[in-house]
């Protein structure tokens, strides 16, 4: 029942900044909850022995939300210089580069990956709709069917919860809504691209669903924190998004004209 209400009231809410908010409550509430992601992200550094973070993570986290795209590769390198640069204050040397690589990695996975939830609302409201209900459509297809019929688990260490059957109610689930949602939202994708994309972005999803749970795993944590009741962390919830959406803007880089 948590579950439920607490999807109950974030969806609406989501979808309204998605769809009718101006530009700078889109930004604002993208920026929230990447800083929050990368709270619970450092939480899961620190099980990995590399010491907190730190509040340089989260500023330069939102240099990366405010930069120009053709800034990436300058911005990018700054970072990875300063995450080493800040690891000279550990005691330990042996920790200096497991240090500046959890710092850089945890600024390109969260702040990088929202970072295109802000680009697809500057290409269309209706991109990133198609990317974030593609995935609510696919978990939820792949909680119900897994719950019920799903008996090949995919990766029983990382993910004693996820089986094939589940998997694969979450594929279809996605590439119907894929398909139907862009041929009435963005009629200039043909179907046979719809389908495409829409595969691609869930097949991402459930590879970023895994990859966090693989990282938790690995700190000894089950859930990112405790944030959200039924759900676990706001990590929980959109470690599927968080790969989904560069999938989905990349198939506009390539389709688009440079």
């Amino acid at each position: 029942m948590k579950r439920v209400l607490t999807a109950l009231v974030l969806i609406p809410f989501i979808l309204y900044v998605v769809y009718f908010g101006p530009f700078w409550l889109l930004f604002g509430v993208t920026t929230l909850f990447a800083l929050i992601c990368y709270s619970e992200y450092s939480a899961i550094a620190a099980g990995y022995g590399v010491g907190k973070l730190g509040p340089v993570g989260y500023a330069a986290g939102i240099l990366v939300l405010l930069a120009r795209p053709q800034d990436g590769y300058l911005v990018f390198t700054l970072l990875t210089l300063i995450g080493l640069a800040l690891a000279l204050r550990q005691p330990d040397p042996s920790k200096a580069l497991p240090y500046a690589a959890a710092l850089a990695f945890g600024i390109v996975y969260i702040f990088g990956s929202w970072k295109f939830a802000i680009l697809l609302r500057t290409e269309s409201a209706h991109w990133l709709g198609f990317g974030l209900i593609l995935n609510w459509i696919g978990d939820t297809c792949a909680y119900f069917v897994g719950r019920r019929i799903g008996k090949h688990k995919m990766a029983p260490v990382v993910s004693p919860n996820k089986s094939w059957e589940g998997a694969m109610a979450s594929l279809v689930g996605s590439l119907i809504f894929g398909v139907i949602y862009l041929n009435r939202a963005v009629p200039a994708v043909l179907p046979l691209q719809a389908g495409i994309i829409s595969v691609a972005a869930n097949v991402a999803g459930q590879i970023g669903d895994f990859a966090e749970s693989v990282l938790k795993r690995g700190a000894g944590l089950k859930d990112s924190s405790t944030l959200l009741p039924g759900h676990g962390g706001l990590l929980d919830r959109v470690d599927s998004t968080l790969f989904a959406l560069p999938v989905v803007y990349l198939n506009l880089y390539l389709t688009s004209p440079h």
